[in-house]
């Protein structure tokens, strides 16, 4: 018997519906993704101004994070997934109307916030309802959301686009994202307190600061490997489209998308439940490998098979990484702060994605779109040899976590 089946009635209630609400976000979200570069380049834009279209989602993300995360905390994690739902409805019916590239951007930072919003409150609130002791299976079927949503999203994004042009594609992400509001009211938040501790909890609150656990070494290691990520994703997710276009390599670009959905669908079904068993260090370096072959892979590509097959091992990467950085954070930290070690640590991935559409694009001007995918190869290599080094107290300990051969010395035993 799984743990999903071994849950009380009402929690499996909650954490179903709550799949459902996701996976609509997720769709909602990348529907967007093939075609978005696209339309500013049909607007006109270069590919300098395509990556500060794209990047400005992020601009959105970054300064949400620091008070949605301990607004998750205090006032529970059900307000900050509506947010996060109400803007992924609400934004794109704003490019329906909107042709200007400044007014672009600040449409795009005004859709990050939902990820920011969405993704620290389902974070938060399925780690709630998991059982401490099967934390990572729970976590691991709960994530399959991210690539159900990639991989659905993206193919019928980029046929309608193609097929009845972006009006209906707008249309369809809105119809999506307001269906994922609605569902949120049939979820059920569990208490996030005992009334004892209160108080406890409470001062612990007024003397964190946000930006000071930042300095905690349980956090600082996984936010920097979540930054250098997410360089990296931003530099998929922003120049694939285009990537394949300027290659005059014949595929539809939303394929790439699904077939690393599928990947990323195919491991998370077994790898949350390995990671209880093996500990959390051996999957997240396995995942930074993947990113690392990845990007050569791309870089070297010059057929849709080698795309394909990058798309695949990308797709593997994420399906590991992700929800096993997710898993670690929750080891390392107690209930009441689990709004703001997500938003901290997933912070760092949003921040890769901001920098990377500016900074990548107007790199691949000067190099072109192959060697950029390199440099990316660059930037996964230097998250892979810091994780292995820097992920535990020493070098020696770090090693031995990131090769799954001892326990995480950061992880939190009344945490769990």
């Amino acid at each position: 018997m799984n743990a999903f089946q071994q849950l009380e009635p009402n929690r499996r209630n909650s954490l179903t519906i709550l799949f459902g609400s996701g996976l609509l976000f997720w769709a909602s979200i990348a529907s967007l993704l093939p075609t978005l570069p696209l339309y500013v380049e049909d607007l006109g834009g270069t590919e300098a101004q395509i990556g500060l279209v794209m990047g400005a989602f992020a601009l959105g993300l970054l300064p949400s994070r620091p008070w949605l995360g301990p607004l998750a905390d205090r006032r529970g994690r059900k307000l900050v997934l509506w947010i996060g739902a109400a803007v992924v409805a609400i934004a794109p019916l704003g490019y329906l109307a909107i042709e200007s590239i400044p007014l672009l951007m600040v449409l795009r930072a005004f859709h990050g916030i939902s990820i920011a919003a969405f993704s620290t409150g389902y974070s938060a609130l399925v780690t709630d309802l998991s059982p401490p002791q099967r934390r990572g299976e729970l976590v691991g079927y709960m994530s399959l959301v991210n690539p159900l949503g990639v991989a659905i999203g993206p193919a019928i994004g980029g046929f309608l686009q193609a097929s009845l042009g972006y009006t209906p594609l707008f249309l369809m992400s809105f119809a999506l994202g307001f269906l994922s509001w609605l569902t949120l009211f049939a979820v059920e938040e569990p208490p996030r307190e005992v009334a004892e501790n209160r108080g406890d909890r409470l001062n612990s609150e007024r003397s964190e600061s946000f930006w000071r656990l930042l300095a905690s070494p349980q956090v600082r290691i996984p936010s920097f490997v979540m930054l250098t990520v997410g360089l990296v994703f931003g530099t998929i997710a922003t120049f694939i489209p285009l990537y394949i276009k300027s290659a005059k390599i014949d595929l539809n670009p939303g394929f790439f998308y699904t077939a690393a959905a599928i990947a990323s669908f195919s491991l998370r079904l077994f790898i949350g439940r390995a990671s209880d068993r093996y500990g959390r260090g051996l999957f997240i370096t396995g995942g930074l490998i993947c990113y690392l072959v990845a990007m050569l892979g791309l870089w070297q590509a010059h057929s849709p098979i080698d795309i394909l097959g990058a798309a695949f091992v990308e797709g593997c990467g994420a399906g590991t990484l992700i929800p096993m950085m997710v898993v670690l954070m929750a080891d390392r930290c107690q209930p009441h702060q689990r709004g703001r070690f997500f938003a901290l640590c997933i912070g760092g991935f949003d921040l890769g994605i901001a920098l990377a559409g500016p900074i990548l694009g107007a790199i691949a001007q000067d190099v072109g779109y192959r060697n950029m995918f390199g440099i990316a190869a660059s930037m996964a290599a230097i998250a892979l040899v810091t994780f292995v080094t820097q992920s535990s107290q020493t070098v020696k300990q770090s090693v031995r976590f990131a090769l799954g051969r001892s326990v995480d010395v950061y992880a939190v035993k009344n945490g769990l």
